[in-house]
């Protein structure tokens, strides 16, 4: 065998992760609000992109172009590079939903988008700015004004760090002798100030337990009496529903009893959290579905979707400027960057369309009559539908939300498992399975069902379900066992 150095031509092919084929992944997981936020970054970095706020929408007057095959192309590097129209492919209708406030309310609480308003922000006399939250104190905030009137010195240093260590229910987590021990001071005059503290709005507040929580609201109404206070040291017998013990033990009769735990259950548990944490945040859709003449019409929101142009004449400007080679080559980049994302982004939006349209496709059951309907659906039956690969259908679905008559729902809730049908024919999805437990113990009247009567009533309805499933799926409900129901019930709850 000869050790001499030679030179050999080989051919081989392998995927190596562009920064721009890093960036179109990445595009497929935003929403929309990210997107913006996204392309807000972009305009900054890069002078040759500039942003608009409302996106063209094909209209029968200028028909949208044939769309691509989809996201698996461009990341390949075989899409075309020309530009094109984007959100409907529909040629009888177009549906510009600029906001949810388009549309009014749907029949299940959801998003109706038949043009009608039915009040809230899209009412007839505009909008309803009353309605709209303020900037309210959080619970800190609320409290440390309170403190501020009544300590000073150390005490009001030593209260200031209780209150921020209180968590969002307004609980405090850490002990004493902890905070004793980081201040310098001692636990006797921690106590003192925390008793001040719990002497606040809301009532309840700084208490290092559930019972001490609801004694010092039991206190502030005078109503933390010897049985009162028996009561609220038991209240594991009272989740367990042994009310005879807890009798005994709080020397009341029946009557007693009952007056007390409705006194309790109008207790707040968790009285920081009308102050804590930020405000809920509506969730704004990606998608409108709707139904038209011609089928469904599916189509972006395009209030979220700022169009993205490349300023060319600013471009040409800059390039017949005076200009050394490494403002060039700066320029050259910029260029090829602003085209790649528009390509992108445009790619993005008809991935996304045309996985809606597939979703729609397969669950149209479900958009007609309802969660009973729901197939099961796997994300494989949907990229091999469409040809394209089941990780670009899962990045299409992450963090996206479709709005339709029904109401809005996640992506991703139109994937479930299924259960095979009693009679042999086609399998239901979980979902609708969930469904018929939840309406049969809403209307189970005086008698409780069993887990076991819940199979029997199901399999008479076609579902071929075990026992422990139909556990497991009234577990994810948040329903309980028929004896933690009949406990409640009992309790009057």
């Amino acid at each position: 065998m000869s050790l001499a150095p030679r030179l050999d031509i080989r051919q081989s092919q392998s995927l190596v992760m562009t920064p721009q084929l890093q960036q179109a992944i990445k595009l497929l997981t935003l929403s929309n609000l990210e997107i913006e936020a996204f392309i807000a970054e972009e305009v900054e970095k890069n002078p040759l992109l500039d942003a608009t706020a409302v996106r063209e929408v094909a209209t029968p007057e200028r028909p949208e172009r044939e769309a691509p095959a989809g996201a698996d192309e461009l990341v390949a590097g075989t899409a075309p590079a020309e530009d094109r129209g984007l959100d409907l492919d529909y040629a009888t209708e177009s549906h510009q939903q600029d906001s949810v406030v388009d549309g009014g309310t749907g029949p299940d609480g959801g998003l109706s988008l038949n043009g009608a308003s039915s009040g809230g922000l899209g009412g007839e006399d505009g909008p309803d700015w009353d309605s709209l939250p303020d900037d309210a104190p959080n619970l800190a905030e609320h409290l440390e004004a309170q403190v501020a009137l009544i300590l000073s010195g150390t005490d009001l240093t030593i209260a200031a760090h209780i209150i921020d260590q209180l968590d969002e229910a307004g609980y405090l987590t850490v002990p004493l002798g902890e905070i004793a021990e980081r201040l310098g001071v001692s636990i006797a005059r921690v106590e003192s100030v925390l008793s001040v503290v719990q002497g606040l709005d809301p009532t309840g507040v700084g208490a290092r337990d559930l019972a001490e929580c609801l004694a010092l609201q039991a206190k502030e109404v005078d109503r933390y009496d010897p049985c009162m206070a028996k009561l609220i040291a038991n209240l594991d017998l009272l989740a367990r529903g042994d009310l005879a013990r807890l009798k005994r033990l709080c020397g009341v009769d029946d009557e007693d009893m009952a007056d007390m735990i409705r006194e309790l259950r109008g207790y707040d548990p968790k009285p920081g959290c009308r102050y804590g944490g930020e405000p809920a945040r509506a969730v704004v859709p990606d998608l409108f579905v709707t139904r038209t003449k011609a089928g469904w019409g599916i189509e972006l929101n395009t209030a979220t979707l700022p169009r993205v142009l490349v300023n060319r004449r600013y471009y040409q400007e800059l390039r017949h400027g005076p200009q050394d080679k490494g403002s060039k080559a700066w320029l050259a980049d910029c260029l090829a960057n602003a085209n790649w994302l528009m390509k992108a982004l445009d790619q993005r939006q008809r991935t996304i369309i045309r996985v809606a349209t597939e979703i729609v496709k397969q669950q149209e059951a479900f958009f007609l009559h309802g969660v009973a309907q729901l197939r099961p659906l796997t994300l494989a039956r949907v990229a091999e539908a469409i040809g394209m690969h089941e990780s670009t259908v899962s990045r299409v679905t992450s963090n996206k939300y479709l709005s339709c008559a029904r109401g809005l729902f996640e992506l991703k809730f139109f994937f479930t498992s299924g259960i095979a049908a009693a009679d042999g024919g086609d399998a239901v999805s979980a979902e609708a399975v969930k469904s018929a437990i939840k309406a049969l113990i809403a209307n189970e009247g005086a008698k409780i069902l069993s887990d076991d009567t819940l199979v029997e009533l199901l399999q008479a309805k076609g579902f071929d379900i075990a026992r422990r499933t139909v556990a497991k799926y009234r577990e994810a409900l948040g329903i309980g066992s028929s004896v933690q129901r009949r406990r409640a019930r009992a309790l009057g709850g």
